[in-house]
């Protein structure tokens, strides 16, 4: 099995060596970013944040400095195929659709653990 990112922790160091040996990892120090999570600790816990993932993502798409609306489109048009133009960029659109999606999955709603 490949595993590309991996976090271990916990109160048991030897075991935390051990575990880190038998399995060839490298430990890159104290846990700041993984999967598109910042990782902040602080007196009163853990800290999670999905900023810079979201920041980066809205650079990528171009749209950094936009303001927020409720709906980014008028809900009652009706859309026919005939009416648009295909993307430029298939592969673009479907990587950045990709990305939104994991945002929910991954929803963290800021409090500390």
């Amino acid at each position: 099995m490949y595993v590309d990112e991996i976090v271990i922790t916990g109160d048991d160091t030897k075991g935390i060596d051990s575990l880190k040996k038998h399995f060839q990892t490298k430990d890159l120090g104290s846990l700041k970013y993984f999967s598109g999570i910042e990782v902040a600790k602080s007196k009163k816990g853990i800290l999670l944040s999905q900023r810079k993932y979201t920041l980066d993502l809205l650079s990528e798409a171009g749209m950094l400095g936009c303001r927020s609306i409720d709906s980014p489109m008028d809900v009652n048009r009706k859309l026919r195929p005939d009416q648009w133009e295909l993307l430029e960029d298939a592969k673009r659109y479907k990587r950045l659709v990709g990305k939104l999606n994991y945002l929910p999955v991954t929803r963290l709603d800021g409090h500390h653990i």
